[in-house]
């Protein structure tokens, strides 16, 4: 790991002018001669790739926030979700009592064609139990991924038959949408969430649009909501669908990088109708890239919160045992100018980590007056104009709506939070669909049935209360208890729609009562 180090740092130093390079030689000497001395004379045995792997975090934690290292294991776990797929079974699942219980199995995948059905629990892998003996669930999902074509052998305990089953499951690519839900909010008006940005978001949108197309979409909802990014190039092929050919979507310019734009490579397929972006607190890096682009071009109105800011362009750098350096080399600016990126203090990243904090206690979140009393006396240099109607946006950080939606802290209490953290609304729902799942497919069975019936049972409220005093969370009075139960059993209804249908259902339900999708229907329907 060392001498993987030496040798980025000297292929570094070879593209620098003389006097730099000087420089970096005598860095690059002086970091060996501190490796071979506590090699050699140190009073304790080292591991020198620990030793290395130290020595690079030790220089990245000095820089921005955003450079990382990552051991081999690390890096796998970051890149699988962008990559579009993985080697498994197939399956969704949660642990329910220590045990895996299969909610979906993914359609036409290799679990599906051998017969596992949602409601079965898996209780061993190749021989080896993994219920009711303290598995982690990483360790679980290791022993059930595996390379394509290796076989799985699993002991499968259904409802209503004595005999554990045997299934042979010949593992295969299991795919990894980045497109959360697709459906029509209202006629004509449709909604697309987007959970991030990886290699197969965009052919995921033509897919999505196409669908909505054909149930009579005009005007379209874009969430990207809590959307932490992903590829950058996914970013620009998504904006590109809305803007016209040539048109800017983002460019970066760093010290060593020059600058390099992005532009729409023809005319998007959607150019003509209405788009809503929904954005937070909590979208950031390719949702801000999309999100800046479009409201330059004042082809969408952002609706939401203040995005995360996050606009610092890193250049992976694969280390030879699997290990990456994520380097950040460059920021991200709008076609109007704004740098994406807000202001951090170098080596400061636990109060670069604070700032949604501060966001919400100075009541940015929260309060629209504190929010546009604050950009209206910015200085001049963090105002812009957009590019067609010359309306101002700001920079200074994250793209700021056009339309403020206030964070609802009464919403969501302290009560279910506390029952949402120790895992008992998510179990107990599990057991509810595990128990009645034939019974509501049989009463229910279009969602729209469901979703304009259906009314959470009063038994499985009480058994949450129930098993919430068992484990010492309790409301603080009734005012508490009272403000906590509609807001949860509006989220067990989409966890129930969830589990016997899947996350379009979810959205549809939940959506109904976020306050960023509202707003944006009443501006679509004015």
């Amino acid at each position: 790991m060392y001498r993987q180090l030496v040798i980025i740092l000297a292929a570094i130093a070879a593209a620098m002018p003389c006097s730099a390079q000087t420089s970096l030689d005598d860095a690059i000497r002086k970091l060996r001669m501190a490796q071979v001395a506590i090699s050699s004379i140190y009073v304790d045995e080292v591991d020198d790739g620990k030793l290395a792997e130290d020595a690079i975090r030790g220089m990245l934690e000095k820089l921005d926030p955003h450079s990382s290292y990552t051991t081999p294991k690390e890096t796998k776990q970051m890149t699988e979700p962008l990559n579009g797929s993985f080697d498994g079974i197939g399956v969704q699942f949660n642990m329910v009592d220590d045990t895996l219980m299969v909610i979906q199995t993914i359609s036409n995948g290799p679990s599906e064609k051998v017969g596992i059905i949602a409601g079965d629990r898996i209780v061993g892998v190749n021989d080896t139990a993994i219920a009711g003996v303290k598995m982690v669930k990483e360790e679980i999902m290791r022993r059930l991924r595996g390379p394509k074509g290796t076989l799985a052998r699993l002991k499968v305990v259904r409802q209503g038959i004595r005999d554990t089953l045997r299934f042979d499951v010949v593992r295969d690519k299991i795919p990894v949408h980045s497109i959360d839900a697709t459906y029509m909010l209202r006629p004509g008006i449709g909604y697309i969430r987007i959970g991030s940005f990886g290699a197969t978001t965009y052919d995921e949108l033509l897919e999505s649009m196409d669908k909505l197309y054909q149930q009579g979409m005009k005007d379209l909802v874009l969430d990207l909501q809590e959307n932490g990014g992903g590829y950058l190039q996914a970013a620009a092929d998504v904006a590109g669908e809305f803007l016209q050919q040539g048109d800017l979507i983002v460019y970066t310019n760093g010290r060593r990088v020059p600058r390099q734009e992005f532009h729409a490579p023809a005319n998007g397929r959607f150019t003509e109708g209405r788009v809503v972006v929904l954005v937070d607190q909590f979208s950031a890096s390719a949702a801000e890239i999309v999100t800046g682009a479009l409201q330059d071009h004042d082809r969408a109105t952002v609706v939401g919160r203040r995005t995360f800011g996050k606009g610092l362009v890193q250049r992976p750098i694969d280390l030879p045992d699997g290990s990456m350096i994520r380097l950040t080399v460059a920021h991200y600016y709008t076609p109007s100018g704004r740098c994406i990126q807000k202001p951090y203090e170098k080596g400061n990243k636990r109060g670069y980590e604070k700032d949604l904090t501060n966001r919400l206690e100075s009541g940015e979140l929260t309060n629209a007056d504190s929010v546009f009393s604050r950009v209206e006396s910015w200085p001049d240099s963090l105002k812009y104009l957009t590019l067609k109607e010359k309306r101002t946006v700001y920079g200074g950080g994250g793209i700021m709506p056009d339309h403020f939606v206030p964070l609802d802290t009464t919403r969501y209490t302290r009560y279910h939070r506390e029952l949402a953290a120790k895992g008992i609304i998510i179990q107990q729902n599990l057991r509810y669909v595990d128990q009645n799942r034939k019974q509501l497919k049989a009463k229910y069975p279009v969602f729209a049935d469901f979703k304009e019936h259906f009314e959470v049972p009063q038994q499985l409220i009480d058994k949450i209360v129930a098993e919430g005093e068992k484990q010492g969370v309790k409301p603080r009075d009734d005012a508490e208890r009272d403000k906590t139960m509609p807001y949860m059993s509006l989220q067990l209804k989409a966890l129930i729609a969830r589990d016997l249908w899947d996350m379009n259902e979810y959205f549809s339900i939940f959506n109904e009562q976020n306050d960023i999708v509202r707003r944006a229907l009443q501006l679509l329907e004015q």
